[in-house]
């Protein structure tokens, strides 16, 4: 379920969801928010959120913080608008050779070190989180995950001196280039659990060195609030109650729109003239853009200057833009919740695709 924000501190449509009865705080497994502004407002709004689940389930902001992940996005750019989208497991009796409906899987690493980061351990944790979050949804097959949406440790200064008293040397002396790999390994981790690349081909070397190696259906974000990479996996199994139906698509470019219409339809959602039908929108009940188009230099051999011109700085900003315009655009909402990050997400310069629909 997803709302709007009008501000990073705004929680009361989550608020009134609870006041309605149409979401029981206690059912919400996980969420993921897409939130204006730097890294102190992205803070700013999980707090918000924190304290709203604080006291409507009788609980600490810390046990808040380890029973329900909370994976904010930051920043927003072109006709993004900040949301929420909430992650609800209602309890309900499974139909026996019923349709596959969609089902999440949440589970976290163990707290890594800062000398972890980026690192082969780094994957392999990852990779067990995976497996353990499709069990846990019920999902058998790879091919029934629709997405990975994964919050990772992001290096700090802080973290990197406490490495080195420990006489511990962190991936790379820039914490900039280490989270970027932190990222790396996560998605990494992501695609060896789903078959995706083959669990020998991960070394030192591999993660932020191969771009051949990625996968195609997970999406990393780093933050300096987690310790742990915290898993929220997306699918469908056979016989899950409810009627919401989870799909994936990928366009292998930034104006494949094939590519991306092809998760609308898979949702179940008709389209007309290459939008969803004014009937069906209501039915979007989240969709989500990993976007790469500042990974390359160029599109389809045109040049762009994301990375060279004077918002050069902001590059990810522009790709997400880039990419949910596209998304939006086909939703005919702005409430598409962009992630840009190329490392091992998707082959380089491509655009990864979820879309959640409920059934007719």
């Amino acid at each position: 379920m997803t709302v709007p924000m009008s501000a990073p501190e705004d929680v009361s449509a989550v608020a009134r969801l609870f006041a309605d009865g149409l979401v029981d705080p206690a059912h919400v497994v996980a969420l993921i928010a897409q939130t204006e502004g730097d890294g102190h407002a992205r803070g700013y709004a999980a707090t918000c959120l924190q304290l709203l689940f604080a006291e409507r389930l009788g609980l600490t902001r810390a046990q808040v913080f380890d029973r329900i992940p909370m994976l904010m996005i930051g920043g927003t750019a072109g006709l993004m608008s900040p949301h929420i989208t909430l992650f609800v497991n209602v309890p309900g009796m499974a139909v026996p050779g019923g349709p596959k409906r969609l089902a999440i899987g949440v589970t976290s690493t163990r707290a890594l070190l800062p000398e972890e980061y980026g690192t082969p351990v780094h994957v392999a944790l990852v990779a067990e989180a995976v497996r353990a979050a499709m069990a846990q949804a019920g999902i058998a097959s790879p091919d029934d995950v629709a997405c990975v949406e994964m919050k990772c440790p992001q290096m700090t200064a802080a973290r990197a001196q406490d490495a080195a008293s420990r006489g511990a040397a962190t991936v790379h002396p820039s914490a900039a280039a280490a989270s970027s790999m932190s990222r790396g390994a996560s998605a990494l981790g992501c695609a060896v659990a789903l078959g995706e690349v083959p669990a020998e081909a991960i070394t030192q070397a591999a993660i932020a060195g191969r771009p051949d190696l990625y996968t195609q259906r997970g999406s990393a974000s780093s933050g300096n609030e987690q310790m742990a990479v915290r898993v929220v996996v997306i699918g469908n199994v056979a016989g899950a109650p409810g009627t919401h139906v989870a799909a994936r698509g990928v366009m292998a470019h930034q104006l494949d729109l094939a590519g991306a219409r092809a998760a609308f339809t898979a949702a179940g959602l008709r389209l007309e003239d290459g939008v969803v039908a004014a009937e069906d929108r209501p039915r979007l009940a989240a969709a989500f853009v990993n976007a790469g188009a500042d990974s390359v230099g160029d599109w389809q051999g045109r040049r762009h200057t994301m990375l060279s011109d004077m918002l050069a700085g902001f590059s990810g900003h522009v790709a997400k833009a880039v990419a949910h315009a596209a998304i939006a655009g086909i939703a005919q909402e702005t409430l598409v919740l962009g992630n840009a990050g190329a490392e091992h997400q998707g082959a380089p310069g491509s655009n990864l695709v979820c879309v959640i629909a409920r059934g007719a």
